[in-house]
């Protein structure tokens, strides 16, 4: 809350004096901050959303066969790479546009760049980080052009609730199959396994530890579950130090990328690939935007964020730059939210971020010694609470539940968030036919369902080519 200034009493208000330095910068007093309260933010803020580091590249990993020579040098590789450009982007989102909003690689994005586009798909990892610098680009040039809000508003908000939710669902499934706690059935698809193996045991332990330091609010309570269990492993002889340790960060995922290898898939399937990539990164910055500056007070009476356009523009950036990045795309994060909390209102705070994640960089060589029973655990629960949007769809009204449930729960069975979406858009657009809801389908909901059913006939068709 602003403080008055008084000149008297029985007198009005006076104006503030006009501001310099980082005050005038920031609009320190105008927003009812200190440096010192954003300094505080900005530490809270990463110590939140530090976990990344170590997460991104776990996930990231399953690219490779696991301890194989690749797998071993990428982890640590894109650990520095996820705290290099959570820095770089951070900072810059906190100059220009402001807001007390921090960058990293996206949760979600992630998974499908392993899963889906490499596991799935079969592009190369470079090649699937060039699909995330495309998509990127594509963003990028919608918000340049004024598109970007546009196209949000074609999709109808169930189905972007539903994206949301089904990748948590993906993550959440995710960190039961690396924790060793779900396999491949005997004559069912999946099935629980109990825990047989010590890896398997302290994932069980991890997520007990996990569960009680989130409930309980303990500060930092996910990074901090990811180191109890990362010395745990090494203590019970889980992981062991690299033979050559070398502290010096490598950087070597920086311009890892292919923007041909996709279109190997064919025109349709590439550009059906980028398209669905793009719409799981268009969402969350708008939503994320809007939460933390609500929060913040800086929003306007009718809700909206002056001076999103810089926001949605370093936003994007971030998307292609995390490709180029070889660590897939990077976006805003509501866990922004506990720097506000702590009082942070402006773009200071973000920049404080960005320098701690520049200095965490000095301690990405240890990467390798954070195993998946580390961040499995942590996983399960960043799956929770994506799910959570859960509650906001109305499942009790066909045109908009059904649709959805088809693109929640297809996302983690088929391990493609492309057939959850699709299927999702394909089957909303032929009921609101069915009911004679013309009007209410956007032009563009038309050509990506179209779109979408070519993309799942494809198989036949090329049989009738």
């Amino acid at each position: 809350m602003e403080a008055e200034v008084v000149d008297g009493p029985g007198r009005e208000a006076a104006a503030p004096p006009a501001s310099s330095g980082l005050d005038g910068f920031f609009k320190l007093t105008e927003r009812g901050t200190t440096v010192g309260t954003e300094v505080k933010a900005g530490i809270t803020t990463f110590m939140v959303m530090a976990y990344i580091i170590f997460l991104n590249p776990a996930i990231l990993s399953n690219m490779f066969a696991q301890d194989s020579p690749e797998w071993t040098a990428f982890i640590p590789a894109a650990a520095a790479a996820t705290a290099l450009l959570a820095g770089v982007l951070t900072i810059a989102m906190g100059l220009f546009s402001n807001y007390p909003i921090a960058i990293a690689a996206g949760l979600g994005i992630n998974a499908i760049v392993a899963f889906s586009l490499v596991l799935g798909a079969g592009l190369s990892p470079a090649g699937a980080m060039g699909v995330i610098v495309l998509e990127g680009l594509v963003v990028f040039v919608l918000v340049l052009v004024g598109l970007r809000e546009a196209i949000m508003n074609a999709v109808p908000l169930a189905l972007k609730r539903a994206i949301g939710v089904g990748i948590g669902l993906f993550i959440l499934f995710i960190g039961f199959f690396d924790g060793e706690l779900i396999t491949a059935g005997a004559g069912t698809p999946v099935q629980f396994v109990f825990p047989n193996d010590p890896d398997a045991w302290l994932t069980v332990l991890g997520l007990g530890v996990t569960i009680v330091l989130f409930v309980m609010r303990v500060p930092a309570a996910l990074l901090l579950s990811i180191l109890i269990m990362s010395v745990l492993a090494f203590i019970v002889g889980r992981t062991s130090l690299p033979a050559e340790l070398n502290f010096v960060p490598d950087f070597s995922t920086l311009g890892q990328f292919d923007v041909t290898n996709v279109w190997t898939l064919g025109a349709l399937a590439a550009a059906l690939t980028i398209f669905t990539i793009m719409l799981t990164d268009f969402f969350d910055t708008m939503g994320t935007a809007t939460a933390i500056t609500e929060q913040a007070g800086l929003t306007t009476p009718d809700g909206k964020v002056p001076g999103i356009g810089r926001v949605l523009l370093v936003d994007s950036i971030g998307a292609a730059a995390g490709g180029a990045a070889g660590i897939s795309s990077n976006t805003s994060y509501i866990e922004s939210a506990a720097g506000v909390a702590e009082g942070g209102r402006t773009g200071l705070t973000s920049v404080v971020t960005g320098l701690l994640f520049l200095v965490a960089v000095l301690v990405t060589p240890l990467a390798t010694l954070v195993p998946f029973t580390a961040t499995a655990p942590v996983l399960i629960i960043v799956g929770y609470l994506m799910a959570t949007l859960i509650k906001d769809i109305d499942f009790v009204d066909v045109e908009e539940g059904f649709p959805a449930l088809l693109g929640i729960i297809l996302m983690p069975i088929t391990f493609s968030i492309t057939v959850g979406i699709g299927a999702a858009f394909v089957s909303w657009v032929l009921i609101k036919v069915v009911r004679g809801k013309f009007a209410e389908i956007h032009p563009l909901m038309w050509v990506v369902a179209i779109a979408f059913v070519i993309y799942f006939a494809q198989g036949w068709l090329n049989t009738l080519l």
